[in-house]
């Protein structure tokens, strides 16, 4: 996949984010969501994800959610597919979740770009759907607060996770930052009023190592993960 908008040296990369806006220095990845029926535009700095979120799914707008997709996801500045997901507090009955989630794989698929993930207390079934899939696209599952055990798993299944920024500001996040492998990891502010910066600067205390090591990091792993 060609990407037509990449992170420039030394910027901060927020992975994950809603409505963002051109910054100097930051490189972030805005997730569009197919039922606001926005598109993306040419804005220094911003690439686009395009999916649907479980949340705003129904029986009645499925089919012109699917099709938002398929027409957006084919767009140059849209590199990635999500986000989708599952969750069980909120949504749909898990029939359709299925199928809209099974639906945008095939779209990654299809086009060679990487899958961005909701997910909230279903992993199992997220688990199964990756194992029963084999997707040759990475995943990527967002705002994950975890525990170890689960983000082990999550990994040895290939998936990268980026990390909920409430929960990165935490004092006790920096013990499982510790034990990750750094190749899997990314930072997001998922659009809310926290700076990707600060978040840059807790993680490179808790691992002990430079902000611009926190940089090359990230930007390797945006190398991969977009390859």
């Amino acid at each position: 996949m060609k990407i037509h908008n990449l992170p420039s040296p030394g910027d901060y990369i927020d992975i994950h984010s809603h409505d963002a806006a051109p910054s100097a220095g930051i490189f972030t990845v805005e997730n569009l969501m197919a039922h606001e029926g926005k598109t993306p535009a040419e804005k220094k700095g911003i690439a686009y994800a395009i999916g649907i979120h479980p949340w705003y799914l129904s029986e009645l707008n499925h089919d012109d959610l699917i099709k938002t997709v398929l027409l957006t996801a084919g767009n140059e500045n849209v590199i990635a597919v999500g986000e989708a997901g599952f969750d069980k507090l909120r949504g749909p009955s898990i029939d359709l979740q299925r199928k809209a989630f099974e639906e945008q794989v095939k779209i990654s698929e299809e086009l060679k770009k990487p899958l961005i993930i909701h997910c909230v207390r279903m992993w199992d079934e997220l688990l199964m759907t990756h194992k029963k899939l084999r997707p040759s696209m990475p995943w990527l599952v967002h705002g994950f607060r975890g525990k170890k055990e689960l983000a082990f798993q999550l990994i040895s299944r290939g998936m990268y996770l980026s990390f909920w920024f409430e929960f990165i500001l935490r004092p006790e996040s920096s013990g499982l930052l510790r034990e990750l492998p750094h190749g899997r990891i990314f930072l997001e502010t998922d659009g809310a009023d926290v700076s990707i910066k600060d978040i840059y600067a807790k993680v490179s205390e808790d691992l002990g190592i430079s902000l611009n090591k926190l940089k090359d990091i990230m930007a390797e792993n945006f190398n991969n993960f977009f390859a």
